[in-house]
């Protein structure tokens, strides 16, 4: 029945009393009129009912955490150099979705790719030189977060720093072709790491910003969150051509670290914005950078030579073991 039918039979006019009554919680039953809606939009209503329910049972500042990950991880997780078509399938009995990437020209420091990550550093750079203003902000969600709650301590956050970017070396390793190969993701990572850690220490002791648990002064920035994101954008460049999923996982790994940072008190809300667009820009130099002094370093190397340094374990003991294709 097309849309004009459907409004000159009422439905049009039944579908708002039926969502005025699903928001005020008024019910149907009673309403013959509605009956032959009712059955229809039944689930529908269920779950808007559900959604109502749990947002009153969430404060206000647990919304605004909420939406603020949410807006931070969603835009973090940018495609900006990828064009993502949907295909759908011909057949409805054997549904399969296929991921059609189209490689637009690379522009590493774009304005759109330098915008999110440099306007997360500034306001945690404010943020964290404010007496007030900005500043509230860290002071609500530390009491949201941890000081309401008081948490147990938890140490996952030490090792999902660098689950991102290991993930993306054992990918390549499980044979999921990226954007380099292993010598050249090796390179850039390194890179990556050297100008966020210079970047992430040197701060520290330029801001002297005390920790919220008062332990030390080297709060600003977030060192965890910082690396973590740093290898989140490092899977989302190396596994874009392949699938946007994987560079949306490796950012949902990176801010559960600045999430846990914050619950184990570590941490204000302004150090793990500014480590994690701190990590993202140092990825994102890095992969700039290295093709322009990849042939000054790299001079005489021979496609047919291949180098692989692989961790070993045996008897109790740890070691490397050095793999040379020659």
């Amino acid at each position: 029945m097309s849309f004009a039918a459907c409004e000159n039979a009422g439905c049009y006019h039944k579908l708002q009393i039926i969502i005025h009554y699903a928001y005020f919680n008024i019910p149907l039953n009673n309403n013959p009129a509605l009956s032959p809606v009712i059955i229809f939009q039944t689930p529908i209503l269920q779950i808007i009912y559900k959604i109502k329910s749990e947002l009153y049972t969430m404060s206000g500042r647990s919304i605004t955490v909420l939406i603020l990950c949410i807006v931070a991880g969603t835009q973090a997780a940018r495609c900006q150099t990828i064009t993502t078509e949907l295909l759908l399938p011909d057949s409805l009995t054997h549904p399969t979705i296929h991921w059609k990437m189209q490689q637009a020209p690379e522009r590493p420091f774009s304005r759109r790719a330098f915008l999110v990550p440099a306007t997360m550093v500034v306001f945690g750079a404010v943020a964290a030189s404010s007496k007030e203003g900005l500043r509230n902000i860290d002071y609500n969600i530390k009491y949201e977060i941890h000081d309401e709650h008081l948490p147990v301590r938890t140490k996952i956050d030490n090792i999902l720093q660098f689950t991102p970017a290991a993930s993306t070396f054992l990918l390549g390793i499980a044979g999921v072709k990226g954007k380099n190969n292993f010598r050249d993701r090796a390179m850039i990572y390194g890179m990556s790491m050297m100008i966020m850690n210079a970047t992430v220490f040197t701060t520290k002791r330029l801001t002297q910003q005390h920790r919220p648990d008062g332990s030390n002064f080297s709060s600003f920035p977030s060192g965890h969150t910082a690396n973590a994101f740093a290898g989140a954008e490092f899977m989302r460049r190396e596994y874009a051509d392949v699938s946007p999923l994987y560079g949306i996982a490796g950012y949902a790994v990176a801010a559960t670290t600045g999430y846990l940072r914050i619950r184990n008190n570590k941490h204000w809300f302004s150090d793990v914005v500014a480590g994690a667009g701190v990590g993202i820009l140092s990825t994102d130099l890095a992969y700039y950078l290295y093709p322009r002094i990849k042939d000054k370093i790299f001079k005489n190397d021979k496609p047919t030579t291949s180098t692989l340094i692989m961790p070993t374990y045996s008897s109790g003991s740890f070691g490397l073991a050095l793999s040379r294709t020659f």
